[in-house]
């Protein structure tokens, strides 16, 4: 059995989380390669590949590979960790596909909605045979900034983060196989629950696209505190109980925002509001400088789409949650209904919630067909 600390990486992606997580990692004294798609943003890590950390963690990582060729990167690499933008995943998935080994760990960081399960799909659709565990982490473990190119700023780490595969009998073991670089994660039931509690899909969208004259202005203002205001709060009082109706339906043990305020910052309210102004860690938080941001790119397809579009496939109403992303396209001239994480991308169309679990534990779906017998989907 592989010890936790033998255990090689590759992470994917060097921007703020990618340096941050490569940095610790090598730092740790872990073998790490790192990989870029974009070669000139890691021309000086591949002349000289050491990351400088400060912050929460003072030190330097040096790095055994550092690559824009993703085939070399991930070869005998034992986990590879995701750090992309959730919006990645798919071409990443594809790109991976033919050079991935029996064995390996996929771990997404995090995986938004419905991460781990289109990866899972994407591998299994461009014909990846491999035996391959695909992961995704509820949030991302750090607080972090680049702040040049080989160095790093973690401001802190969180205590603990929910972890689960597809299929959820490796999930123990993959959390073990983490624990020596990363004992903060712990198990979830199943990606389900990591996915249905990822609460950027709340805080995100909404309050950035109803402040949307405010941010196009330039105007600073705090994002939470002055941000959400009591009727924004109402709105996202309506996202969550969505959110959590989906939840219930599936059987995930969903955890309310405002009771996820009150574990993750101590900070208490009868509503979303009151817990939000009552919440220190969020004073001094900006706005994004314009509405080009992740807060609605990447959040709205790979979060609010998703949540969506698995209600609706379960017969299940989501009112507030449509007009978001409506409100989204409207905005930005996309159509994230069909750029983002459809039941059709993640495998899930045509199945009931019991089909949908049986998917996440087992990693197939036994249907009948018309003639009675048993088909694996």
């Amino acid at each position: 059995m592989m010890s936790p600390m033998d255990v090689n990486f590759v992470v994917i992606g060097a921007g703020n989380g990618g340096l941050a997580m490569a940095g610790y990692l090598a730092y740790k004294g872990f073998s790490v390669n790192l990989y870029n798609r974009t070669e000139s943003k890691i021309q000086n890590l591949i002349d000289n590949p050491r990351i400088d950390l400060s912050g929460s963690i003072e030190g330097t990582g040096v790095l055994n590979l550092v690559t824009s060729n993703l085939r070399e990167a991930i070869q005998g690499r034992d986990i590879i960790m995701v750090t992309t933008p959730a919006t990645g995943h798919y071409d990443l998935a594809r790109l991976m596909a033919p050079y991935l080994e029996d064995g390996q760990i996929i771990v997404l960081n995090p995986g938004r909605t419905g991460g781990a399960l289109e990866v899972y799909e994407t591998l299994r659709s461009f014909g990846c045979q491999k035996e391959v565990v695909v992961a995704e982490a509820q949030t991302f473990i750090y607080a972090c900034r680049a702040t040049g190119p080989q160095s790093a700023k973690i401001f802190s780490v969180k205590n603990e983060v929910a972890l689960a595969t597809i299929p959820a009998i490796h999930t123990e073991e993959v959390i073990r196989l983490l624990s020596g670089a990363y004992p903060q994660f712990t198990p979830a039931d199943n990606v389900m629950e990591t996915s249905l509690n990822n609460f950027g899909a709340i805080f995100h969208p909404a309050p950035t696209l109803l402040n949307s004259g405010h941010i196009e202005r330039g105007q600073t203002f705090e994002y939470y505190i002055e941000g959400i205001t009591p009727s924004i709060g109402q709105m996202l009082e309506k996202l969550d109980s969505e959110r959590m109706k989906v939840a219930t339906l599936l059987g995930v043990k969903a955890v309310s925002a405002r009771q996820w305020l009150e574990e993750s910052y101590g900070a208490k309210g009868d509503t979303i509001y009151e817990a939000i102004q009552n919440n220190p860690a969020y004073k001094g938080l900006t706005a994004p400088k314009g509405l080009d941001t992740r807060y609605i790119y990447e959040d709205v397809p790979c979060s609010l789409v998703p949540i969506a579009s698995i209600a609706k496939e379960l017969g299940v109403e989501t009112p507030a949650i449509d007009t978001i992303i409506r409100l989204a396209n409207i905005i930005t001239g996309k159509n994230f209904l069909d750029e983002g994480r459809t039941v059709e991308k993640l495998g899930l169309k045509g199945m009931t919630a019991s089909q949908i679990l049986e998917l996440v534990h087992t990693g197939e779906v036994v249907t009948t067909s018309s003639e009675d017998e048993e088909v694996v989907a």
